[in-house]
């Protein structure tokens, strides 16, 4: 991927010029590592089922021809699909994703947690879609908005593509998180072994850490393979330097408000907790087996996509 600076090649301010999410996906894959992974269709496989009747759209070498000839009226073949993976996508979508705003703009600031999250999970589904994987959606704030089966037709993928793009257009201020209850949900729902992909800066509105521990570890448990991108703006969350004057500090999900009469005297201890927190997750994860990768919205695609095609490549030996 061509880049300056380290910045993703799609930026916050481009994003209102891409009329078609799809494009936009293909465009981070094709400019950032296409030719890392081995052919799209390797390994693929189709095993004949039955006819059906020509619909409107379908592609016109689908039609046998033979069945044509004997009985005058178009049938198309219908195979069962055999997919090398499916991939279950799951994104927080709660306002503390939505974090920096756009207001902020003039900082310099090239992406929210939220959209490089969709941006990433599109291109993603890109690959998969390349690869002829089953694909999944499901998105959660406090509650599960979406939850979709994984397949690999595709009407299932432009309805995915339309979902995020949804998400994407549409931010929201208010919306607080349930990720432990979330995550649990979505391991009741998600029948078959997949790998679960999960972008989230895993702020959760519980009394315990150890919830989201244990919503993980449900997924573990239902035979998943596990990658969590703990989405963050390393620039601005957490090694940002405080002002030394009174900052009034706003929580995206309630709306609280802290003020702050002297910074300089906490900027230490919150470096050490965050620290702290980042450390118990990664310690988490490694006891449950799940990979963790920390995603700075500040860096490029790469950090998403190469972890992306190790799991798999680990997961189809």
């Amino acid at each position: 991927m061509n880049e300056s600076n380290n910045q993703p090649l799609i930026t916050l301010s481009d994003l209102h010029q891409y009329d078609n999410f799809e494009l936009l996906a293909r465009q981070v894959v094709e400019g950032s590592i296409i030719g890392l992974h081995k052919s799209p269709f390797h390994g693929f496989s189709v095993e004949f089922a039955e006819h059906r009747l020509y619909n409107q759209g379908d592609p016109m070498k689908s039609i046998d021809w033979k069945v044509y000839g004997r009985t005058g009226k178009y049938f198309v073949k219908k195979f069962e699909e055999e997919t090398n993976l499916r991939c279950q996508i799951v994104i927080d979508a709660s306002s503390s994703m939505f974090f920096p705003e756009k207001e902020s703009m003039s900082e310099g600031i090239r992406f929210n947690k939220l959209a490089f999250s969709i941006v990433s999970a599109g291109a993603l589904m890109h690959i998969l879609k390349r690869q002829r994987d089953a694909i999944g959606l499901s998105i959660f704030t406090d509650k599960v908005e979406e939850h979709t089966k994984t397949r690999s037709t595709t009407v299932h993928h432009r309805l995915i593509n339309s979902t995020l793009e949804k998400y994407l257009k549409s931010p929201q201020r208010g919306v607080k998180t349930s990720a432990a209850q979330c995550l649990h949900e979505i391991a009741e729902n998600t029948h078959r072994r997949s790998m679960v992909v999960i972008f989230s800066d895993l702020f959760d509105n519980t009394a315990s850490e150890d919830e989201v521990f244990n919503a993980l570890q449900h997924l573990k448990y239902a035979k998943h393979e596990v990658v969590l991108f703990h989405v963050v703006d390393q620039k601005r969350e957490i090694e940002f330097n405080w002002p030394n004057r009174p900052i009034r500090f706003i929580d995206q999900e309630t709306n609280e408000e802290v003020k702050v009469a002297s910074p300089m005297n906490i900027q230490k201890s919150f470096h050490e907790q965050i620290k702290a927190k980042k450390e118990r997750i990664k310690m988490k994860c490694a006891q449950f087996r799940i990979d963790f990768v920390e995603a700075d919205i500040n860096k490029d695609f790469n950090q998403v996509l190469i972890p992306y095609f190790n799991k798999r490549a680990k997961m189809m030996v």
